[in-house]
């Protein structure tokens, strides 16, 4: 919905508030037209349910207000004197509607200093979760959030099994898209494998794709650069969720996307162009961190001769994808870093190591072919590609049947205009174009596993409200293949995922300053033991 049917939605609910509590309020001791003043009716409320007044700000937090809203009703319905159990699930129940049976037919009298404490176990233990699971939200949402590489698209920088935190600050909090969705998920509900947010990828005139909240990112402190790795949502997504195969195309809300992790090799207003797998930026080589190790397919011809003990040596290299004979004489290995690749060039009985280019024509790249043969991209393919503008907001380029490829899925589906061609003509939005400016910005995000990775050469632009956040952490990282203690990638615990240099573990450090705090906390017990 639009920021003017999100208002008059509002206008709508606190209405349906006001016509439910007026009586309430009365009995309150306040006055019957505070109930139906947007804002300040919830600010009331909070004073008429003795609870703190920036519980408000809850309530117009998405997701957070929908944990918020249900135990309001429950609250207001206690500060009444309906605190039974049946008082309770009546609540739950009818949404809130049961209020507006308490208010209009019972005489109930206004508990002003009610005791807040629960009463029961259970209702403790309730009121802690819900109050976890908020306080949890909000950092997940705002601040930082967890995340766990499914790929190898990024390694060597980041490998299968690293768990992240993702900063959501750096660039700037985007608040939630989706208006109703389970807290502290994204695109499924574990254990039933159902969709964890509400919305209708069959229909998309259902009223349930209506409530979805208009874009909006917080200020960040830093822009997105090039060679940062950034989370954002898949934007052309197919996929249920990431562990299920597709079946069909999953039309998503921007937010329940799937989470991809890439590199930023180029970022808005650039010009990108790739040669024998080299990244240009503006006519010049895009020159990596030391961190980033590219990897390239390779064919490694041996002379048949010499015993080569390849298993240990792609163990050793630290080879994770596909690697194998392809003839007698010939190894391929998908994925081989430069400096592996020229080790093997001086192991006896290695021949030639050749690096792998696809001159092209590719089928599938960036922009859609069309029945096997380029439409615009003459020979392109993932090695070389380009030059290809990436746009940014406010620019404006000449649109024409040779352009428009490039641009028709921002303009359509990104941008949401009503894009038609008629023969040799453009129209936008019932207009002939012959020129576009674009509304947001756009980002070229690629894997460093050059010839194992699915990324913009194939998806082509990100837009910035697709954006998540920036991974600053690695707390812990798992090898699925290794057997007991050696399942642990040890030197990877609490390294930075950014940063000059090679990565460098702080968990010892982390260690040493938890071991400090429970010797200080045992010394500081038994000094408290003594002064009682």
């Amino acid at each position: 919905m639009s920021i003017y049917q999100w208002f008059v939605f509002l206008l709508i609910l606190q209405l349906i508030h006001g016509l439910g509590t007026w009586k309430l309020y009365e009995k309150a001791g306040r006055k019957s037209w505070e109930a139906f003043i947007p804002v300040y009716n919830s600010i009331v409320l909070m004073k008429i349910i003795n609870r703190p007044t920036w519980w408000t700000l809850l309530l117009f937090i998405p997701i957070i207000n929908l944990i918020m809203i249900p135990v309001i009703w429950v609250e207001t319905m206690r500060s009444f004197g309906k605190n039974s159990t049946v008082d309770t699930w009546l609540t739950l129940f009818t949404f809130g509607f049961y209020i507006y049976y308490v208010n209009y037919t019972q005489d109930v009298t206004h508990i002003k200093d009610r005791n807040l404490v629960a009463t029961t176990k259970v209702g403790d233990t309730v009121s802690s979760l819900l109050f976890a699971v908020v306080v949890a939200t909000l950092v997940h949402t705002y601040v930082m959030q967890p995340y766990t590489i499914p790929s190898s698209s990024l390694e060597k920088s980041l490998l299968i099994g690293d768990f992240l935190f993702v900063s959501k600050f750096h660039y700037g909090a985007r608040i939630p898209m989706t208006a109703v969705a389970a807290p502290m998920v994204h695109d499924t509900l574990p254990f039933i494998n159902t969709k964890s947010y509400l919305y209708d990828d069959n229909d998309a005139t259902s009223w349930k794709n209506k409530l979805q909240f208009p874009y909006f990112r917080f200020p960040g402190f830093q822009d997105i650069k090039n060679n940062d790795i950034v989370v954002f949502n898949w934007p052309r997504d197919t996929l249920f969720n990431m562990y299920k195969n597709a079946d069909r195309r999953y039309d998503k809300p921007i937010d329940k996307k799937t989470n991809y992790v890439k590199r930023c090799v180029g970022i808005p207003g650039d010009s990108l162009q790739i040669k024998d797998g080299i990244v240009y930026i503006n006519g010049k080589e895009l020159i990596l961190p030391e961190r980033a190790k590219p990897q390239y397919s390779y064919k490694i011809a041996v002379d048949g001769k010499t015993q080569i003990d390849l298993e240990y040596l792609l163990k050793d290299m630290q080879v994770t994808d596909p690697a194998g004979m392809i003839a007698p004489d010939t190894l391929f290995v998908q994925c081989l870093t430069f400096a592996n690749a020229e080790r093997f060039k001086n192991i006896p009985g290695v021949t030639s190591v050749k690096r792998v280019i696809n001159k092209g024509p590719e089928d599938g790249v960036f922009p859609d072919m069309k029945d096997g043969k380029p439409s615009v991209t003459n020979n392109w393919s993932g090695d070389n590609y380009g030059p290809i503008y990436i746009p940014q907001e406010g620019k404006t380029v000449a649109l024409n049947k040779q352009s428009l490829p490039f641009y028709k899925i921002i303009i359509s589906e990104y941008e949401k205009n009503d894009l038609k061609v008629v023969g040799d003509d453009i129209y936008i939005n019932g207009e002939k174009a012959t020129t576009y400016t674009f509304k947001q910005n756009y980002y070229w995000m690629m894997g460093d596993n050059r010839h194992n990775s699915l990324d913009a050469r194939y998806f082509g632009y990100t837009p910035e409200d697709h954006i998540v956040g920036k991974p600053v952490f690695l707390w812990m990282s798992w090898d699925g293949h290794a057997k007991g203690f050696n399942k642990i990638r040890w030197e990877r615990l609490f390294t930075t995922v950014n940063g000059e240099g090679q990565p460098q573990s702080y968990f010892k450090y982390f260690l040493g300053l938890l071991a400090l705090y429970f010797v200080g906390e045992y010394f500081w017990k038994k000094r408290k033991e003594k002064q009682e």
